[in-house]
């Protein structure tokens, strides 16, 4: 599931790639047909109006249109636009090099530039939340709070979040030219830069004992490799005498089901993790078996933007009361999306499900309170809700 929005309107990218298209590849009889299909309501009649639109709008573009343009990218704005006509940021269609590029970054490597990215689904701003070191990011000076601005001289709040990764991805060795605001309220905080991807291993899980009995695992996302990363971190940790764990999910934005399923198996009890529901009402369950347990106490940060499988991992947490949850109000996306190939290499996603929690509490657009509300203070020496996990384990 993922996380991760898409393009702006369906006239624009509907009708207007439909128009082009149609110019390009003799497609007005089609066009005309799959509208009408879809919006019923005088078959005739409203085929040929959709008919005089598209010649009228043809003979604009022929009179006055005056860059070049490529037929592909008029064809992809057909599939584009149909998406997006559904009115779900989360839902949209991958060109064959947008979805071989998105797959890549699931199996946790790829060459790019080494930023991590968030987006604010309310207003579609994209901001950068993690900076690897030695990365060309870092080398650029972008920092954690900037504001990614452009993409190739595309203006990206708004778009989808996993469409603006893919951009940024790209051959090794190849360039990148992007436009980042330090201070949004600034226009001239504006920086170009160009940036030269290189190869970028993902570290999703972070470890470290706290002290003699308490370990701390923070895990950024939930890619294929956070449950081997997750599992070896546990490991290492026990071998070193844990007894107590934090779990960090702060800023963690999702990722993939299944992977956080695995993760969950490994510390709940035996039992149901979450299920989902279709709109047929089709539930589909994961559950957690008897084999393994963590049988210390936990506690598990989050913040409001831990989402979607963050708040899949926060809820069976909470709802079977293994662990506290501290922080603040969780993001609140309780719809999942599954990713369905097409025969060209291409891709859509879309929504398909809601998920609940094993105590049938369906979180969308209200979130997960923690038991411990905590602000975080950025003007303090050390973490306070870190802290404040620690002091609830040392009891």
């Amino acid at each position: 599931m993922e996380d991760n929005s898409k393009n702006h309107s369906f006239g624009k990218g509907l009708v207007a790639g439909m128009v082009a298209a149609a110019i390009i590849f003799g497609l007005t009889g089609r066009v005309g047909a799959f509208i009408s299909s879809r919006f019923p309501g005088g078959h005739g009649s409203q085929e040929e109006r959709i008919d005089a639109k598209l010649e009228e709008l043809d003979q604009y573009i022929d009179q006055y249109y005056l860059f070049d343009y490529e037929e592909t990218n008029l064809e992809s704005g057909i599939y584009k636009g149909l998406m997006a006509g559904l009115g779900d940021i989360y839902t949209g269609y991958y060109t064959p090099e947008e979805y071989a590029s998105f797959m890549e970054t699931t199996n946790g490597s790829y060459s790019g530039i080494g930023a991590m990215l968030r987006q604010d689904y309310k207003n579609g701003i994209i901001t950068v939340y993690r900076v690897f070191d030695g990365s060309p990011a870092a080398e650029a000076g972008i920092e954690e709070g900037d504001i990614l601005y452009t993409v190739k001289g595309e203006e990206v709040t708004g778009k989808d979040l996993s469409l603006v990764v893919t951009d940024l991805k790209g051959e090794e060795g190849s360039t990148v030219d992007i436009s980042i605001l330090k201070d949004p309220s600034d226009p001239a905080s504006e920086a170009a830069l160009t940036l030269t991807r290189r190869h970028i291993e993902v570290p999703t899980v972070e470890f470290q004992m706290i002290d003699q009995e308490i370990g701390y695992i923070a895990i950024t996302e939930f890619e294929d490799v956070t449950d081997d990363q997750f599992m070896a971190a546990l490991d290492a940790l026990e071998a070193q005498g844990m007894k107590d764990l934090v779990i960090d999910l702060r800023n963690n934005g999702g990722g993939l089901v299944d992977v956080t399923c695995a993760i969950l198996d490994r510390l709940l009890p035996e039992g149901l993790i979450v299920y989902t529901e279709d709109k047929y009402g089709n539930r589909q369950e994961e559950k957690s078996d008897a084999e393994h347990y963590f049988a210390g106490d936990m506690a598990v940060l989050v913040n409001g933007n831990s989402a979607s499988a963050s708040e899949i991992f926060a809820g069976a947490i909470k709802d079977y009361g293994v662990g506290t949850l501290v922080g603040t109000q969780t993001f609140g996306k309780g719809i999942v999306q599954s990713l369905f190939p097409l025969s060209d290499g291409s891709a859509v996603k879309m929504t398909v499900s809601r998920y609940y929690t094993p105590k049938g509490n369906n979180i969308h657009e209200v979130g997960i309170t923690p038991d411990v509300l905590i602000e975080y203070d950025e003007d303090a020496e050390e973490d306070n809700q870190l802290m404040k996990a620690l002091e609830i384990l040392s009891k």
